[in-house]
């Protein structure tokens, strides 16, 4: 009977440590797509080595995938065929370049722990091993109720962004301007969802009609980073909508099997409407493309300063730049323009930014003096407007 018992006890020793093995299948396309999303997220230098890597999670017929830098966190769900559940995580870059290699059309088997207790992946004849750390040691940054839940159009808030992301400023000093500052407003009988970025510099304000559930949003600032990520995201989804829900510290977007979750800026944007020109009374109005790309020619000579000068006069526009060691460079342009001539130098980058947002054919500029700030917009949409301070040159 001794031996009997003993012989039980070792048997549930051994079930007790035994190792739990993942494994799953999965295509390569879709989990190149998958990798490229989550890996998008991870700082390629971390301090804290588990913020390097991806967490895996296999589990009833498919894989969670999740990645954070411990502002941002994005969570996609693929399927795969699921042979043991289990989760770990591992290097994200590593694994995306490793699968990125692969074949076109192959499947991709992957094993966690295989025999030196790390992450197999194994496609075809290559097999490949990497080094992992335990998910006890992932940090989560979602999970908590954000009140306000309303759903948008994707290709509405592609167009949001779009017009406004890159007026966002990048300096860490001014870190309340480093985002979208995203609220309800009422704009006379209308509501709308408006979107206002600044750097000091210019602004670019948009808005779109106010969807089902949001009109209780006050104000909050989206970081530039998260913008940019959901961005690229959206241009990924085959979804007509996607859902956005907020809280006071915090935002979530969420289509098809991707939700990210990012904190928001702790600052008070500036009271935007003031810097916005009402009484800008000296219209021009300019073909659109003809203007970039002569803005785009005459920027050749000024390198570093880019500083060019936008000369208004009756019936036409001279765009001109000078460079003291290179030489000079004028381009005059047919224009709807009937008040005193105003020359005003601005930085040709940003007026570029602004033109490539203007999808009518004319845009319109309205001045009120060489150093007082430009309202621009396009002349069939007002849906968006755009302010750019001038340059001294």
């Amino acid at each position: 009977v001794g031996s009997e018992m003993c012989i039980r006890d070792r048997d549930k020793d051994k079930s007790f440590f035994r190792i739990k093995i993942m494994k799953f299948t999965i295509e390569r396309a879709h989990l190149l797509k998958t990798l490229s999303h989550v890996q998008s997220i991870v700082e390629k230098r971390n301090t804290i080595p588990v913020l390097s890597n991806v967490r895996i999670e296999a589990k009833s017929g498919s894989i969670n995938f999740k990645a954070t830098d411990m502002d941002i966190e994005i969570t996609e769900i693929v399927e795969a065929k699921v042979i043991e559940e289990g989760a770990t995580t591992a290097p994200a870059h590593m694994l995306y370049d490793i699968v990125r290699k692969l074949s076109d059309g192959s499947d991709v088997e992957i094993t966690y722990p295989d025999d030196k207790n790390a992450l197999s992946i194994a496609s075809g004849r290559s097999k490949f091993s990497l080094s992992t750390i335990g998910v006890e040691d992932f940090p989560i940054i979602s999970g908590d109720d954000l009140p306000i839940n309303f759903d948008i159009s994707r290709d509405e808030l592609k167009t949001l962004i779009d017009r406004t992301q890159f007026s966002a400023s990048v300096e860490e000093a001014r870190y309340y301007l480093n985002g979208l500052y995203v609220h309800a407003k009422n704009e006379g009988d209308a509501k709308v969802l408006r979107v206002v970025a600044t750097d000091g510099h210019r602004l670019a304000c948009a808005e779109s009609p106010l969807p089902d559930g949001a009109e209780k949003l006050e104000g909050v600032i989206i970081p530039r980073k998260s913008v940019l990520e959901i961005r690229k995201l959206l241009d990924d989804a085959s979804t007509d909508n996607v859902t956005m829900a907020l809280s006071e510290n915090k935002v979530r977007i969420s289509f098809e099997d991707i939700t990210l979750t990012s904190k928001l800026i702790d600052g008070t944007f500036p009271d935007y409407e003031r810097v916005i020109p009402t009484d800008n009374d000296k219209i021009l109005e300019v073909n659109v493309k003809e203007l970039a790309a002569a803005v785009d020619r005459v920027s050749v000579v000024t390198e570093r300063s880019r500083g060019i000068r936008m000369i208004t006069d009756t019936n036409h526009v001279t765009i001109a730049a000078s460079n003291a060691e290179l030489g000079n460079a004028t381009e005059e342009l047919e224009a709807k323009y009937d008040k005193e001539s105003i020359d005003t130098g601005y930085n040709f980058r940003y007026l570029l930014d602004i033109l490539a947002q203007i999808k009518g054919e004319e845009v319109r500029f309205s001045l009120s003096g060489s150093a007082a700030a430009t309202v621009i917009n396009d002349t069939s949409d007002n849906s968006a407007i755009y302010v750019l301070m001038p340059m001294r040159i």
